[in-house]
């Protein structure tokens, strides 16, 4: 599936304001708003942060099926997708995140 036919398989945003990502030694390492070109993402991280508890190897794993073609594109294009850059570090790392879920 398309990642536009990905997201409507996913729980709704309207109650996030924001994801923060923290990492193993507590720092935010990652803020992604709830806005237009970002709420994809949100969508995403907020789905991968329920089914998994954080965004671990899994999810990582998970989250770059659900980004479908724009996973492609990010692997081709460094930087260009910084939220699945994100995951792709995960997976190579092993290294994961705590999801802190920002009220709207």
């Amino acid at each position: 599936m398309a990642f536009a036919d990905n997201l409507k398989t996913l729980p709704s945003i309207a109650h996030v304001a924001e994801i923060q990502l923290i990492d193993v030694d507590g720092n935010l390492v990652a803020s992604i708003p709830n806005a237009p070109g970002k709420a994809g993402s949100v969508t995403v991280y907020n789905a991968l942060a329920a089914r998994h508890g954080s965004i671990n190897v899994a999810a990582a794993q998970e989250g770059l099926q659900l980004f479908a073609e724009h996973t492609e594109d990010a692997k081709a294009r460094p930087g260009a997708h910084p939220n699945i850059d994100r995951l792709l570090e995960v997976i190579t790392t092993g290294k994961g995140y705590t999801v802190k879920v920002i009220a709207a």
